[in-house]
């Protein structure tokens, strides 16, 4: 028997030959050397490969191409006008960045990533990347952020950029400029995706490959022969964004997805790998994952040394030169190459003594070569099995010169001095379109191709031939089928009896929308592995989770009728334990309508404490993608999910999702409430008057209570407008009634004074509650108002704050917040969020006004001592109210003790978290 280390034992059938095998291997080992060793095993794997014969994978590879010279791809282009081409477009985006830079300095911008990685997107923008003037769906590229500058020069000469917009760049307020990277909000008809916050772009395109294949096997389109492309720089991998999904690439098998990764051996302080090899590094993580990895390492002009390499020396110096040195020979001499490269070691100074200096230092990396880009990019378009990762050697800052090549600070560079313009003008034969007395040093000139010379003809002919404009952004005005009113009618009736949460109500809600036969097929539920929680497992058998490969087995819970139910077209993604992929899918799913022109509604479920804190730029990246969709933050408050403790308990995602302005933030505390705010939020993406590139954040909670119908003292069209502008007056069930009556018509006793109760979410009962108290007890009228947006309410009166200081002469607005405030007495707000929410409104309202909130970390314990910890529950609002009261000169000192007493509340407390 033989064990071959990979779990596998094997009878050896004849070990007569198996020793004579093993014997010449050794002599190998002894004779030729372990590098010469290393080369034939993997020259068999390489066979073994071609033969199909099955062999344990290898991590990683020596450092050389993937590709032989011999393998290569013939190159179908023309080299010479390709490369005149890229020279004008190098030209550019240098002089781009540097104008902006004189014409303000500090104003930012990046020369040196583009100028690594020209021939990387030249390859593909000549002969790849396809657009959808000649198919249906374009190929979707993912442009590395700090590379901008290029695409930017390269449209400027296809004449879709004028010279105008290219000294925008980076000045962008008065509309006509250029944003600094890929941003789609402000450039909606240019880019597709935000790439350039470090390590969305690679899971944001692994997802959205993904989200391409399930559109396809749900048959919603045809995705077939779309590819999705993801410029990544090799520093981009220590971003756990950027290798945490490369597993579910693999995984799910998607051929659809090409990774080109820009190793210029940098980060934007210094080397990636200085005492070791990323290439090698990222190779193996690569593999591991289960892709397939293309190496395009050294230039041509080392084929000949590699091919005189008899002993494997240059090999063995090759893997192991560490990154560090490879950077120090690039901003060397070929004199100072040829003595610590090539020099220790005889055998490799005999290996180039036919080169001179210079030819050693013009040695070329692999990913300035157009030939072995090319022969890459088409070996991975012809992979089928598996996504593709090709891994590029590159120079940061290639071509603009000794000054910024390869040194640590050229990622800072921003400028060019007219010497190291000429200089770059040198370096890519430039010289005939421009003459040194017409180069300015504080305004150079941008170059043009001639309308009638060839490199332009050969431009838009490549371009013509490959299906149009790219990178392009479509507008996507799209409508969708809107449900029936009936999917929402019986939330606006109540639940009777029934006890429910908000969480069950949307569960619930969600059931509908996806079976109503016109609207229910573009729904895309989105959850991370709590769909049960959250009250989504009758979909399993009715909706049916996707799994590329259907459900190759029988369920455990086969036999119930929620059993877990995986289909090829299933409809729901069941993303696993992960917020960022199910952020990204959502991002993908809710650009659907602009990417491949089938508007899509993601629904993506999560606890609300992993949502905007776990995700946030994830969420920021989408909303600046102009995604569509709702984000249901379930199990929300910071004492109404009760058990989970500190890390579980979310008491400020509306905080943070005030932060995002297309992000629409609600939280309901009824069932119609709920209803109302997704009608209105897919009438207003969807609907035909809408199209508005909005996200609906939704909190619900997880505790039971009977909702109540829709209040019969207003119409509902005017509750619905009211509920999507932020508030609105509650009226609440009588303590001794079952039917609903307002508050204030609790009989009078003594002098009635006049309060407000603000609630939201969960809190209503604490402030109904209270209503009752102040006024059976303290003969208090108290008007209850449920606010559903806090972040609508202070958007609205900033507008009006706006309107009235820029129109001076004009009788002044009132905000919406405001006239339905107006009052007599205090207000007290009260939300299972911080104080901050709530206080969002405070300064628009013209009486007194104190926030009761969860400021402070969550933890453990039952409902009601937690709502008395921080001090958000009935006594709590009381006593607010009182004092309040108090302070106005309509309460004595008297009662606020009373009422202190009456609920048996102390000043002492166990909380450092929320002391000063």
């Amino acid at each position: 028997m033989i064990f071959d280390g990979f779990s596998h034992q094997l009878p050896d059938i004849d070990p007569e030959e198996t020793s004579e095998w093993l014997d010449s291997f050794h002599e190998l080992v002894e004779i030729k050397g372990r590098s010469r060793a290393t080369y034939l095993l993997m020259r068999l794997l390489e066979a073994a490969r071609e033969q199909q014969v099955g062999i344990p994978a290898t991590v990683t590879t020596p450092y050389i191409n993937t590709i032989p010279p011999e393998q290569e791809p013939w190159f179908p282009g023309d080299e010479y006008l390709e490369r005149r081409i890229r020279a004008y477009i190098r030209w550019n985006a240098a002089v781009m960045v540097t104008r902006a830079n004189i014409s303000s300095d500090g104003i930012g911008g990046h020369l040196s990533t583009y100028a690594s990685s020209a021939a990387l997107y030249e390859v593909g923008f000549n002969h790849f990347f396809r657009g959808s003037e000649n198919r249906d769906v374009a190929d979707m590229i993912y442009f590395q952020g700090h590379a901008s500058p290029g695409i930017y020069a390269r449209a400027f000469i296809e004449g879709r950029l004028s010279e105008e917009q290219m000294d925008g760049f980076r000045r962008e307020v008065d509309g006509k400029g250029l944003s600094s990277y890929p941003h789609p909000r402000l450039m909606p008809e240019f880019w597709q995706f935000p790439t350039v916050s470090m390590g969305l772009g690679p899971i944001a395109a692994i997802y959205q490959a993904q989200f391409n294949r399930y559109m396809e096997h749900r048959h919603l389109k045809d995705t077939q022969g779309a590819k999705v492309w993801a410029f990544v720089g090799d520093g981009e991998f220590d971003e756990p964004e950027t290798v945490g999904a490369l597993s579910v690439a693999g995984r799910e098998h998607l051929d659809n997805l090409v990774f080109v990764v820009n190793c210029n051996l940098q980060r934007l302080d210094g080397p990636v790998r200085g005492n070791g090899k990323i290439i090698q590094e990222l190779e193996a993580l690569f593999r591991g994952a289960g892709w397939n990895v293309i190496k395009v390492i050294w230039g041509t002009k080392w084929d000949e040394l590699l091919m005189r390499d008899v002993d494997g020396v240059l090999l063995n110096k090759m893997n192991t030169t560490t990154d560090g040195e490879f950077q120090k020979y690039a901003t060397e001499s070929g004199a100072y190459i040829r003595e610590h490269f090539f020099g220790p070691d005889p055998r490799l100074r005999k290996l180039v003594e036919h080169l001179s200096d210079e030819e050693l230092q013009a040695l070329p990396r692999g990913g300035h070569d157009y030939r072995k880009l090319y022969g890459a990019y088409k070996t991975a378009m012809s992979n089928s099995t598996s996504p593709t990762a090709i891994l590029a050697k590159t120079v940061k800052g290639w071509t603009l010169g000794p000054d910024i090549e390869a040194r640590n600070s050229t990622h800072q560079i921003k400028k060019m001095t007219k010497a190291q313009l000429l200089t770059l003008r040198d370096r890519l034969h430039l010289q005939d379109a421009l003459d040194e007395s017409a180069l300015d040093e504080e305004k150079p000139p941008y170059l043009r191709l001639p309308e009638d010379s060839p490199e332009a003809e050969y431009l838009r002919t490549r371009r013509r031939v490959l299906g149009g404009d790219l990178p392009k952004r479509y507008s996507g005005k799209a409508s969708l089928p809107m449900p029936s009113s009936e999917v929402f009618r019986e939330f606006y009736l109540g639940s009777g009896k029934q006890a429910v949460s908000t969480t069950m109500a949307f569960a619930k809600l969600l059931r509908n929308l996806i079976k109503d036969s016109e609207f229910g097929k573009y729904v895309v539920p989105i959850v991370p592995d709590e769909a049960r929680t959250f009250g989504l497992e009758a979909l399993f058998r009715e909706a049916k989770i996707y799994a590329s490969s259907g459900q190759l087995y029988t369920p455990v819970d086969a036999g119930l009728l929620l059993s877990y139910s995986e289909s090829q077209d299933g409809q729901i993604l069941e993303m696993g334990i992960t917020e960022s992929g199910a952020a990204a899918m959502f991002m993908a799913a809710g650009t659907s309508y602009s990417t491949l022109d089938v508007p899509m509604l993601p629904v993506y479920l999560f606890y609300s404490m992993f949502g905007f804190q776990r995700t946030g730029d994830a969420f920021w990246a989408a909303n600046d993608a102009r995604a569509r969709g709702f984000l249901l933050g379930a199990t929300a408050g910071r004492t109404t999910l009760n058990g989970e403790g500190l890390q579980h308990q979310d008491g400020h995602s509306h905080i943070l999702a005030s932060t995002v302005p297309s992000v629409m933030a609600y939280d309901p505390a009824f069932a119609y409430e709920v209803a109302c705010i997704v009608e209105h939020g897919i009438l207003d993406m969807y609907g035909p008057d809408g199209g508005h590139d909005h996200v609906y954040y939704i909190t619900s909670y997880n505790e039971n209570y009977v909702m109540p119908p829709v209040p019969k003292d207003t119409t509902e069209a005017t509750l619905k407008d009211q509920i999507i502008k932020g508030a609105y007056r509650f009226v609440s069930m009588s303590r001794n009634q079952d039917d609903f009556d307002p508050i204030s018509q609790a009989t009078p006793r003594g002098k009635r004074r006049k309060a407000t109760i603000l609630f939201s979410g969960s809190l209503w009962q604490a402030a109904v509650e209270a209503a009752h108290t102040l006024s059976e007890r303290f003969n208090v009228d108290v008007t209850t108002y449920s606010v559903t947006s806090y972040k609508s309410l202070r958007q609205e009166a900033l507008e009006v704050e706006r309107f009235n200081r820029l129109h001076p002469a004009e009788t002044p607005k009132s905000p919406y917040v405001t006239q339905l405030l107006t009052g007599e007495g205090p207000i007290v707000a009260v939300s299972d969020f911080m104080k901050l929410v709530p206080d969002q409104i405070a300064r628009f309202v013209d009486r007194p006004f104190v926030s009761l909130g969860t400021d402070g970390f969550g933890r453990s314990d039952t409902r009601e001592t937690l709502r008395r910890f921080f001090e958000i529950d009935e006594g709590h609002i009381v006593v607010s109210v009182l004092e309040q009261l108090m302070r106005m000169g309509e309460a004595k000192v008297e009662e606020v003790q009373d009422a202190i007493a009456y609920y048996k509340i102390t000043y002492e407390r166990n909380d450092p978290t929320v002391k000063p």
